[in-house]
């Protein structure tokens, strides 16, 4: 009853955020470029903003002119700005983006204002027949794909209409699921109990009848134990067993203190894969990387040689998302410790 109670409290918090979601998600550009206004939640700041929206810190407080050390104040407005890291207009996959239409525009001028986004997709993800738009429509020129965003991904128009389902109907399908999804192995524990008392000896009994208890206790001190040790995994990224492992076949006995830069990837906001461009050392090897400032540690992988011309005088080149997880907000240049 109370997991049936907590999923729909769960589902009406997601129903809220996501009609909020959609009401403010309206692109606006300036000369910096195109951006999203964002008010600022409870115990949000710079760091939190970043990763839920894939935009590094620093661009933010840039983009913004704001200073990062005076934080955020609850309620304020800021800028979200939006790149190929966190905006797509090829697919319509994410959160729907909208502009809307000023006095006389036609969907070649909302094209024109928004990155000459194809007529085409603007055509297909807005179910339009005709390329005039009245005053104040609101038009999808884009999805949002990034960070905590894109786990409350809506769907597009035609996609609510394949699956579109009766008023409360699909609270009531989802707690129909929470009561009946695991009902097997409760009765074929209950059945195997059966069948070893009608073979066993009457001292036995009383004894095998709590076994059930007992596994089960624990199976679920297992269970926490592995979601402890996931959870501080997590921590230090996705591939920390992979670099346990790599240590086992051969000792990590190279340690270096480096200068390095960042490099702009989608990978690692959500998933804690964390990856570092280097010359000199074979694609695929996992390597600590330590913020000295700090001492905290994130295991990357090596996906390959860095680009002389875009790396001058750097040493090694960290994903956005590392940078982001040793808590690092300079852009251009700065010092971590490598072992491997």
């Amino acid at each position: 009853m109370k997991n049936i109670v907590l999923l729909s409290v769960i589902i009406l918090a997601a129903t809220i955020l996501q009609a909020q979601i959609n009401e403010t998600l309206v692109i606006k550009s300036s000369n910096k470029g195109l951006y999203l206004d964002h008010k600022v939640t409870p115990k949000e700041n710079f760091y939190s903003m970043g990763r839920t929206f894939n935009v590094h810190p620093k661009h933010i407080a840039s983009f913004n002119g704001l200073d990062m050390s005076k934080g955020l104040s609850l309620g304020q407005t800021v800028k979200i700005p939006l790149s190929d890291t966190n905006f797509t207009q090829k697919t319509d996959k994410g959160v729907p983006i909208y502009y809307v239409t000023g006095n006389g525009e036609t969907l070649y001028r909302v094209s024109a204002n928004n990155k000459n986004v194809l007529m085409e997709n603007l055509r297909k993800w807005n179910h339009l027949t005709s390329d005039k738009l009245a005053n104040g429509t609101k038009v999808i020129v884009g999805y949002l794909t990034t960070g905590e965003s894109q786990a409350m991904a809506v769907n597009t128009p035609s996609q609510k209409t394949e699956t579109a389902t009766k008023p409360g109907q699909e609270n009531k399908d989802v707690a129909k699921t929470a009561v009946t999804s695991k009902p097997e192995p409760k009765k074929e524990v209950a059945k195997n109990v059966e069948v070893k008392n009608e073979t066993t000896k009457p001292e036995q009994k009383k004894m095998e009848a709590t076994q059930p208890k007992d596994e089960a206790k624990k199976n679920k001190e297992v269970v926490q134990v592995k979601e402890e040790v996931k959870t501080k995994n997590a921590d230090q990224g996705y591939f920390k067993t992979s670099f346990d492992q790599q240590v086992k076949q051969q000792p990590a006995n190279k340690e270096q203190t480096l200068t390095s830069g960042i490099f702009k990837t989608a990978s690692g906001w959500n998933d804690a894969k964390y990856y570092v461009l280097m010359n000199g050392v074979e694609p695929g090897t996992i390597v600590s990387i330590t913020n000295p400032g700090n001492n905290k540690t994130i295991y990357a992988k090596l996906l390959g040689e860095m680009s002389d011309k875009q790396s001058p005088g750097l040493s090694i080149r960290i994903s956005n998302a590392a940078a982001n997880a040793l808590d690092i907000s300079e852009t251009d240049r700065f010092t971590v410790k490598l072992n491997y």
